[in-house]
């Protein structure tokens, strides 16, 4: 297999092990607030939004530590040992303990900075300037898959409930929690690409260093690591505020808000709309699969189709803005303001049009298709700009989304749809202004280092 086929293949497995874990987690939090409700009333009480407030918040403080990880432990086993954390919150709802719901809610924080850093860097190493978009594209695409396979078994599995019994609950964290550790053993098939020395040198090297005294080599090593990881956390401290993450942290942000959105409220409003039917619980299912469709599509037109970036970045975030805003809009008309925070009964209230489930539907692939357009453009450029650097660079990203993810959980508690809809449309515009100036910022330096190098 030829270097670039074998980063090729790194690629595809990184995305299909994502795939299978997120197929698994991505529909747990999609269901979570709903499954929560439905023995809220038993020994167990907790808060979906607040969980998952717990886990975007520890997880944004924990990514000024996690290039340390990845650097001490290697990206492959920092992603398995991050992934069985994430099993291990998936698997607690099988007998869910308000104690054991917030203490995994923690962990799964730290595991997500490390897992997510560690993303980042495979995705850097195994790409180029001219595979760093398609790369991106190709990643987005199949973890996309993971919101079409995981909603698609919920609506069967859930089809015609009005209200989700213990078993039913049992059933289908158990298959998740599977689905999850296939995932994580996934991430040991990922091979070291080749280094750019020659073989010969590289050879020569390990000679000299058998020939020295074994302890020493251990000591010095093992001190190398330690160094490698303090200059990682400085790094991704001096890297929060370069001029070219400076503006992109307030795009950045915007994602961690209308992830909150599409993952984990939208859903609960659909399935709180009594005027969709008995099945509504079934028709979150069905929204989430739309989600997935919208995200597959954005992350294989603007990514593998736009490898070489001829026309920039610029446009596909400006589509993501546009298909954003009308899904904003629709929602508002569609959707009951109490939706987010109605108990498991639903809402009987409605928005300012007679609620329509294709327009439900539709809104739900617009916020996939959006949000496509808005991250492989930000992994791309993140890519780009900061290769030398990668691991602190995406552990910044993933701070400042993450923060504002768990912003955006807390306030979803008490906030009603339509002051959630404001904000996102306000941080979707300021995010999309900033990035077209990094972005030219990065078209200028680039074409500047093509003239000097003439």
């Amino acid at each position: 297999m030829s270097p670039e086929w074998k980063k090729l293949f790194n690629i595809i497995i990184l995305g299909l092990g994502f795939m299978f874990m997120f197929t698994a987690f991505q529909t747990c939090g999609n269901i979570e607030q709903t499954v929560i409700k439905s023995f809220n009333s038993t020994e167990f009480h907790g808060s979906g939004y607040t969980s998952m407030a717990i886990i975007y918040g520890v997880f944004s403080a924990s990514n000024l530590i996690a290039p340390s990880v990845v650097t001490l432990i290697g990206p492959q086993l920092s992603m398995f040992f991050s992934g069985l954390l994430y099993s291990g919150y998936i698997a607690m709802f099988i007998y869910p303990y308000t104690w054991s719901f917030y203490t995994v809610s923690v962990l799964v924080g730290i595991g997500a900075a490390v897992l997510w850093t560690a993303q980042g860097n495979v995705l850097a190493i195994n790409s180029s300037d001219n595979t760093i978009g398609r790369n991106s594209g190709i990643f987005w695409a199949l973890l996309q898959f993971s919101l079409f396979f995981g909603n698609l078994y919920i609506y069967c599995a859930w089809h015609g409930h009005d209200h989700i019994r213990d078993k039913d609950r049992q059933t289908v964290f158990i298959s998740l929690t599977v689905i999850s550790l296939v995932g994580c053993f996934l991430f040991f098939l990922i091979r070291k690409p080749e280094p750019e020395s020659s073989s010969s040198d590289m050879s020569e090297s390990q000679l000299h260093a058998e020939s020295s005294d074994g302890s020493s080599t251990a000591i010095s090593h093992r001190s190398g690591l330690c160094s490698q990881a303090l200059d990682a956390f400085v790094q991704a401290c001096k890297m929060f505020v370069t001029k070219e993450m400076l503006l992109l942290s307030v795009s950045i942000g915007y994602t961690g808000l209308e992830l909150t959105f599409y993952s984990g409220v939208y859903g609960t409003c659909i399935g709180a709309m009594t005027q969709f039917g008995k099945d509504a619980k079934g028709l979150i299912g069905i929204s989430g699969i739309c989600i997935g469709i919208g995200e597959i599509l954005g992350g294989g037109v603007f990514g593998m189709l736009n490898k070489n970036n001829r026309f920039g970045r610029n446009p596909v975030v400006l589509l993501g803005l546009i298909t954003h805003f009308l899904a904003f809009y629709l929602i508002f008309l569609n959707i009951a303001s109490d939706a987010p925070v109605a108990p498991e009964e639903g809402t009987n209230l409605q928005g300012y049009i007679t609620p329509s489930l294709w327009v439900a539907l539709l809104c739900s692939f617009l916020l996939g298709l959006g949000d496509s357009c808005f991250n492989t453009q930000l992994l791309s450029i993140i890519g780009f700009t900061f290769r030398n650097n990668s691991a602190p660079a995406f552990a910044v990203f993933k701070f400042i989304q993450s923060i504002m993810a768990a912003i955006a959980f807390f306030y979803s508690n008490f906030l009603h749809l339509q002051w959630q809809l404001l904000i996102l449309v306000v941080a979707g515009f300021l995010g999309s202004i900033t990035f077209f100036m990094a972005e030219h910022k990065v078209e200028s330096s680039r074409r500047d280092s093509d003239y000097d190098s003439i």
